[in-house]
């Protein structure tokens, strides 16, 4: 799971989940229970987050083909 996020984006995110647990839980976590928590999140969220990203593309890219394929209708000399 390492090599989902990059070194700066895992950091960050390590440093988000354990002021999320201080700050909302009162509760200190480790860097290696954040790490733990982080790897959990990306295997079991992240297909799902993943498989929306690719079909909100799919559906952004058909609709700019039907665009475009309106504007080469358009286009067409009688």
């Amino acid at each position: 799971m390492n090599d989902l996020l990059s070194k700066e984006d895992r950091e960050k995110a390590l440093k988000e989940i354990t002021a999320y647990f201080l700050d909302e839980r009162n509760e200190e976590v480790g860097v290696i229970a954040a790490n733990d928590i982080l790897d959990f999140c990306l295997q079991n969220i992240g297909p799902s987050i993943y498989n929306k990203a690719i079909d909100d593309t799919r559906t952004a890219l058909k609709e700019k083909l039907e665009e475009w394929d309106y504007t080469l209708s358009e286009l067409r000399k009688e």
